[in-house]
């Protein structure tokens, strides 16, 4: 039986919740054997298996990047926005795999803006209308009050949000409670809250038009040695020019996309 894995010993193995691990076992995804009493019971083996399908990297559909243009550009309301978000959420399988396609979305609302394809005016609303449709989502995903904390922010000088809204329901999904210190809130204040305790994580992120990276890597180099001495992690996420992880710096997690959030949340679990 040491071969043999219940719901919540995949759950955990897979980083998702026990939901999903139940769905893709009734659609044939996942084999499973059933106990006397009904419960289900994964082989090891196939879990891997299992595991490494999920690790292939798929390019998000064009269809499904031009359905999610076509939506957020014809003037809909948080709610169908919401609904949208839960339906990938259902179809992919988990959030970090919605935040994946959202973010695809972005780049390439992104490029239609830089070719005059769409207006700011049109991107700036269709932005919000995302952001009320993710909030939304962010909401109905309860966490323990005495779940880990993470604290939202991003670099200084950067004021895209986004980001960390797709990443904070990755981060819900995991059972982190999240925090947010909003748009280029300044350095000190963001130490003076690592130093009070109040949270077990610092997630920054930075855009890909935060090219300064003299600046990011002076301010990755503060938090992470004020984020060591308090025994919080620090996270640099997005595409901005941060520094990377090396023997001679304090420590911290790097990572470029949802995927690689989704890991480094699973690994600190376990």
């Amino acid at each position: 039986m040491d071969e043999f894995l219940t719901s919540a010993d995949v759950a955990k193995l897979l980083g998702v919740g026990p939901t999903s691990v139940k769905r893709w076992a009734d659609s044939g995804l996942l084999p499973c054997l059933r106990t006397p009493g009904k419960h289900r019971r994964f082989a090891r083996e196939e879990v891997e298996r299992f595991r490494l399908r999920q690790r292939e990297v798929h390019a998000p559909d064009p269809a499904q990047i031009d359905a999610w243009l076509r939506l957020l550009h014809d003037e809909c309301g948080p709610y169908e926005v919401h609904s949208a978000l839960l339906f990938d959420r259902s179809r992919l399988g988990s959030w970090w795999q919605v935040a994946e396609l959202i973010a695809a979305a972005l780049g390439e609302m992104g490029a239609r803006w830089r070719r005059g394809e769409v207006s700011v005016l049109q991107e700036h609303a269709a932005s919000e209308r995302l952001s009320r449709g993710l909030a939304r989502c962010v909401e109905s995903l309860a966490v323990s009050p005495n779940a880990p904390r993470c604290l939202l922010a991003t670099a200084e000088g950067d004021e895209h949000t986004l980001g960390l809204l797709l990443a904070e329901l990755s981060l819900r999904e995991h059972g982190w409670n999240s925090q947010w210190a909003g748009r280029m809130t300044p350095t000190p204040e963001l130490i003076a809250r690592i130093e009070s305790g109040g949270c077990d994580m610092l997630a920054l992120s930075a855009a890909e038009a935060s090219s300064d990276a003299e600046r990011l890597r002076n301010q990755a180099f503060t938090l992470a040695s004020a984020c060591q001495a308090h025994d919080v992690h620090l996270v640099l996420g997005g595409r901005g020019l941060w520094p990377e992880p090396a023997t001679h710096l304090p420590p911290f997690s790097r990572v470029r996309d949802f995927r690689e959030f989704h890991e480094l949340l699973a690994r600190l679990q376990n």
